[in-house]
């Protein structure tokens, strides 16, 4: 159809499927072949009683009368691009690799005299271990579909050989949807260098912009780890507001929760973000991490970062984002390639991770700390009959930070951080201990309700 629209002859020559299959494989995706010669090699004549030939036995057919047919129509048509579907039959008609050999080598020299692009499906029918057309035709491109436990199929592309041609190697994503092929080609994160403003962004929270040192820095990444429910989505929608009223723009990826709770949640402690979704300067994008490819999920941030203008990714979980995945290797290969990509492009990225446990030891399923820039701990822990909580920056490449560790809680008016819990020990560790006088957030609530 391509070649169709550039004035280009096309003919579309079918031995497993007939042309009344192939139209309606064409209308289920809203295209019409108009224009496209399309030539049943199988026709109801050939499959009929009277015909030499049955439909049961392949292996019977003529083999040189198959391609003698093919050389005519091609003869009488003169295409630019011919489809040829499918060379298994081919395979079955010749019987021996010798002769299949012979026969494809002619079909190739012919084609190549007639000046046509020749376009050969094959279902590989014979196994991975069948190389006779690689060595023989000009470029290879393998399309394989994965079955998964739960969830819909991955489907991947992989050009196997392209003559004369710098092709991009590596397995690539892709989805088969109505109106064809969307692929997501591998992202190489070096092919990306950019120059970008190094002013440091605020994170909406005085306190903690000293805690990280100064704020959150372009072109870098912010790890938020800890016990579920502590605080990591509110503290990344803080930041993303601070951004958003700066005159930034934010990429919000949710894997775990809906936008409605989203929503919801920012607008009870003073965070919303219906205002910065209608003027656009917030995107959020809700992803089923069992339908969604990380091909796709890269593109989809290649996108808001190339054409959006966004200098704000949130990625909300990377626990969730890891069940698109098929093993914790390949999850650490692909997030590392695409931090190195929002690295490049001056882009802050906030990484949600949440640690299994509340109180105690608390544990994790994937390590990607030493792939983050910056990282913040939170942590329960109790104190005065109460379920309070902590954080602390455990690390940060670009700055100097703070090594306190603070109170933390969640008002109506956003994110508060206390002073340094100097009276406290073992919150990290999940045994605390309580040492001194040292008053909590907490305790200006209780004295104005005894006032």
């Amino acid at each position: 159809m391509s070649g169709r629209d550039k004035g280009e002859r096309g003919l579309y020559v079918t031995l497993s499927e007939t042309s009344e299959e192939l139209a309606q494989v064409a209308q289920s995706h809203g295209w019409a072949l108009d224009g496209i010669e399309v030539y049943d090699l199988v026709s109801d004549e050939g499959l009929s009683e009277d015909a030499e030939q049955t439909i049961l036995h392949p292996s019977e057919f003529e083999l040189g009368e198959t391609t003698r047919d093919v050389m005519r129509l091609v003869g009488e048509l003169k295409p630019h691009r011919v489809v040829f579907d499918s060379l298994s039959e081919l395979r079955l008609l010749a019987q021996s690799a010798l002769r299949y050999r012979r026969q494809i080598l002619a079909l190739k020299r012919f084609f190549a005299q007639m000046g046509c692009t020749v376009l050969m499906l094959d279902d590989k029918s014979v196994g991975e271990g069948d190389q006779q057309l690689h060595s023989i035709a000009h470029g290879v491109v393998h399309l394989n579909q994965s079955a998964n436990t739960y969830g819909s199929d991955k489907r991947r592309l992989r050009v196997v050989k392209l003559r004369g041609v710098k092709f991009r190697s590596g397995d690539h994503d892709f989805d088969l949807d109505r109106g064809g092929l969307v692929v997501f080609p591998r992202l190489v994160a070096g092919e990306h260098s950019s120059t970008f403003d190094n002013k440091t962004l605020s994170t909406g929270t005085a306190e903690l912009d000293e805690l990280l040192g100064g704020g959150l820095s372009p072109g870098s990444n912010l790890l938020l780890a800890g016990p579920a429910g502590v605080g990591k989505t509110t503290t990344a929608t803080s930041c993303a507001v601070a951004n958003m009223r700066a005159g930034g723009k934010v990429a919000y990826y949710l894997f775990d929760e809906g936008l409605n709770t989203l929503r919801l949640r920012s607008q009870a402690l003073g965070l919303d973000i219906d205002p910065f979704i209608a003027s656009g300067h917030l995107t959020i994008r809700s992803f089923d991490p069992a339908e969604v490819s990380p091909g796709q999920f890269a593109h989809a941030v290649r996108n808001a970062v190339e054409n959006d203008g966004v200098n704000m990714v949130v990625i909300d979980s990377l626990n969730s984002y890891m069940q698109a995945m098929p093993g914790g290797q390949y999850l650490q290969l692909q997030m590392h390639e695409l931090l190195a990509y929002l690295n490049l492009k001056g882009v802050v990225t906030l990484i949600i991770l949440s640690l299994h446990g509340v109180v105690g030891e608390v544990r994790t399923d994937v390590d990607l700390s030493y792939l983050s820039d910056a990282m913040v701990q939170y942590r329960f822990f109790e104190a005065r009959g109460n379920l309070l909580k902590a954080l602390s920056v455990v690390k940060s490449r670009t700055m100097e930070h703070e090594t306190t560790i603070r109170e933390f809680r969640l008002g109506p008016d956003g994110v508060e951080i206390g002073e340094p819990l100097a009276d406290f020990h073992g919150i990290l560790a999940g045994s605390v201990q309580y040492v001194g006088k040292h008053a909590l957030l907490g305790d200006s609530d209780i004295a104005v309700s005894a006032r």
